[in-house]
């Protein structure tokens, strides 16, 4: 069985957060600035494409421009319940119209890894919002 590595990090975005949501938990959003290319069939299946690899998920939770979680199926030789996710949360600065993404990535990727590529994903979704 691989080591799941579990990667939490705040980052502030100067945008309100119903405008961001919409990049977090729509497909056309996130295939902007997170993956090479992202379809959903429904509102609840995704499939997630990096270099040409697939990674499907499904989107398990979401409360409108707040929260939204979705869980990848697992790989063929990993078990059921060691599921990779990844949790996007929104809060937001009322005052000074930020607001701060907290990122939870639970995957097999190693933390440094995960720490250079979410800085980098950060800065595209940093552009595109305008922010």
């Amino acid at each position: 069985m691989e080591n799941k590595f579990k990667y939490t990090a705040e980052f502030e975005i100067n945008a309100s957060s119903k405008m961001i949501f919409p990049y977090l938990s729509t497909a056309l959003g996130l295939k902007t600035w997170f993956a090479d290319k992202v379809i959903s069939e429904d509102e609840k299946r995704y499939d997630f494409i990096w270099d040409g690899r697939l990674q499907k998920a499904k989107k398990v939770a979401q409360k409108n421009n707040q929260y939204v979680k979705f869980e990848f199926a697992p790989e063929e030789t990993e078990t059921q319940k060691n599921n990779s996710y990844l949790e996007f949360s929104l809060q937001e600065n009322e005052i000074t119209q930020t607001s701060f993404l907290k990122v939870v990535d639970y995957s097999d990727t190693d933390s440094n890894d995960l720490q250079n590529m979410w800085k980098g994903l950060i800065e595209n979704l940093r552009e595109k919002v305008g922010a």
